[in-house]
């Protein structure tokens, strides 16, 4: 469980109501990139939130993220400086350079990540809070993920390849970053422009419909 003095926050209880108030058949929308909120440092969750507040928040921000389409969704996207995130992939594909693998629905709230190793790798990536560009950013290859779910209960795993990215960029988010931060500048193209001249298969995903893939 959340710290053992937990204490529902009401005020932030009653903000977070309302914000979902404003959901469109369970879709929010999504802040973008000049918002404050997307470069703040997100407040860790202790349990401020009611368990069925916590609850709806989480079945929105899921609905809002396949939507997009994305396969990761971060507070900060939502307006909501709290620290969690949902992810969820469903691509498999042999043979591909970016190592996609299944990555199952996941709530991951305090995450953090630590390298494994020293390798990286570099490929496009795209975010929800940026849309309609894409560039190529350098990950870690593989990391230790660490997170507690929406029980409180604490979570460390191994993600290799494409799921470790993913986890990254959605981490990454809660402390105020953007994938364009750290990205290859001159590689910044428009979706468009992506699929036409430097992507044979820009689509990994199903989910990620429009191209390489969003967070």
């Amino acid at each position: 469980m959340f710290g053992s003095n937990k204490r529902v926050d009401i005020a932030l209880n009653r903000d977070v109501e309302r914000l979902l108030k404003t959901a469109e058949n369970g879709v929010l929308p999504i802040v973008e990139a000049g918002e404050p909120v997307l470069r703040a440092q997100c407040v860790r969750y202790d349990g401020q939130l009611s368990k069925h507040t916590l609850d709806k928040l989480i079945e929105t921000m899921r609905t809002t993220m396949l939507d997009a389409p994305g396969v990761g969704l971060a507070g900060p996207q939502i307006g909501l400086n709290l620290a969690l995130a949902v992810v969820e992939d469903h691509a498999d594909a042999d043979d591909d350079p970016r190592e996609i693998a299944e990555f199952p629905f996941h709530v991951i709230i305090n995450p953090s990540y630590a390298p494994v190793g020293e390798e990286t790798r570099s490929f496009y990536e795209g975010c929800l809070s940026f849309e309609g560009y894409q560039a190529v950013r350098k990950r870690w290859l593989d990391i230790i993920a660490r997170w507690h779910d929406e029980n409180g209960k604490p979570h460390e795993e191994r993600l290799h390849g494409w799921p470790a990215r993913i986890f990254q960029h959605e981490t990454d988010h809660l402390s105020g970053e953007l994938y364009i931060d750290n990205a290859e500048i001159r590689s910044l193209t428009t979706v468009e422009n992506l699929e036409d001249f430097w992507c044979e298969d820009p689509v990994p995903t199903e989910a990620a419909k429009t191209l390489g893939f969003t967070l």
